[in-house]
């Protein structure tokens, strides 16, 4: 018999909007997404990872982006009306989300208010597969039913090949 995974928050947030999912369990010593889409047999540009960065005020945002995907800081602040936008730090990003850098899901942030964008090359497939708010756990959720919950502003914000 298989082992059950524990039900997070982020599975039980698409449960009560109705969207269906599906888990994926790889080692949690795997903290990159393009080692998760290698380990999970994935396409790379359908496993998205969610970066932390921050607003001028240090304020954060929420983005997600194809693993094999480098955020363009500057398309980033253009997209939400900044002038400067900065990575937040590895230490900072899991003080601010209080979830571990390999980790961090969008999903399991919602309480947080934070604005969240979707690098538009999402909007190319059906389906993505992002963080369930835990290392070893991804979800693989139809981009219709990530953007209903999380409301994203969606931007092309990774570098141009």
């Amino acid at each position: 018999m298989a082992k059950q995974v524990k039900k997070l928050n982020s599975m039980r947030l698409l449960e009560s909007h109705g969207v269906a999912y599906t888990v994926h369990e790889y080692s949690a010593e795997i903290h990159n997404a393009e080692e998760v889409a290698a380990a999970l047999g994935l396409a790379p540009a359908t496993v998205f990872k969610t970066l932390v960065a921050l607003r001028a005020n240090n304020r954060p945002v929420l983005v997600i982006v194809p693993g094999p995907g480098r955020l363009d800081l500057k398309a980033l602040a253009a997209a939400i009306g900044e002038k400067k936008m900065s990575m937040a730090t590895h230490a900072d990003a899991e003080k601010l989300t209080g979830l571990k850098v390999g980790g961090i899901s969008a999903l399991a942030l919602t309480h947080k208010g934070w604005d969240v964008i979707l690098d538009a090359s999402a909007e190319a497939y059906d389906t993505i597969t992002v963080s369930a708010g835990q290392r070893g756990l991804n979800l693989s959720v139809p981009v219709a039913g990530l953007k209903a919950i999380l409301k994203p502003r969606v931007a092309p914000v990774i570098e141009a090949d």
